[in-house]
């Protein structure tokens, strides 16, 4: 979807349609998809894919973007760049597999989800900190805002727990309750308070069924007629 700015797509859109704001050129973006794809399904590193994508930007003459800060197309840039392509690659890589977790805890069966905050980020925020260990039905309103990732960079994640014994052994306290803050909107933003703009969704959620639906069709179809489906579908789409 070809987009100016980074919330010309919000939410559920981004379950649908690919974007990477200010790239407006089709043969771009369908590049630009295509490297992301990579990235996510060969485990590819953010160098690897940063690579790619300055090949991608200099067949196609993408310049002047934001974070673009180099002075030459053969330049390979700065700290602009640098952090322009860790921005894109965190971003679908976290939001993708966040979708594809959604997916694996619906068929697991479980009736009730746990809040893990990462101990691996260099900046942890006190909202996400706050609701590491909370365990919550998975019908409950409060995933269909605060399901992870909740910002940019967030690396937070779900468990599926089937009672409150195995949430305990997984670090969880089946009894905390969640946050007085939880449900109220930042006025800064218009977001849930403790999300960034833009992440107050459900990733994936919009398109969880036909996921699940269209899973083992694709993988028995042979490699040509399955291609030919996934064409139908993002047609369709």
């Amino acid at each position: 979807m070809p987009t100016a700015k980074w919330d010309d797509l919000m939410h559920a859109e981004h379950d649908v349609a690919f974007m990477v704001a200010g790239a407006a050129k089709a043969d771009l973006l369908a590049d630009l998809a295509e490297a992301v794809d990579k990235a996510i399904a060969d485990g590819e590193t953010i160098q690897q894919f940063r690579r790619r994508f300055l090949d991608i930007i200099q067949r196609h003459g993408w310049a002047g973007f934001t974070g673009d800060d180099r002075k030459s197309p053969d330049d390979k840039g700065g700290k602009g760049l640098a952090w322009r392509t860790r921005v894109i690659y965190e971003t679908n890589l976290l939001t993708s597999y966040a979708a594809g977790r959604r997916a694996q805890l619906e068929d697991g069966g479980y009736t009730h989800w746990m809040y893990k905050h990462s101990d691996f980020v260099q900046r942890p925020r006190p909202h996400h900190v706050a609701l590491n260990g909370i365990v919550r039905p998975k019908d409950d309103p409060f995933w269909q805002t605060h399901y992870p990732p909740n910002g940019w960079g967030c690396r937070c994640r779900v468990l599926g727990v089937r009672g409150p014994a195995q949430a305990r052994r997984l670090g969880g306290d089946p009894d905390k309750p969640l946050p007085s803050w939880a449900g109220q909107t930042d006025p800064k933003t218009g977001a849930p308070v403790g999300v960034d703009k833009g992440f107050g969704y459900m990733p994936g959620g919009s398109v969880v069924d036909r996921t699940r639906a269209l899973r083992d069709k694709l993988i028995k179809l042979p490699g040509r007629l399955a291609d030919d489906l996934r064409n139908d579908l993002d047609a369709r789409s």
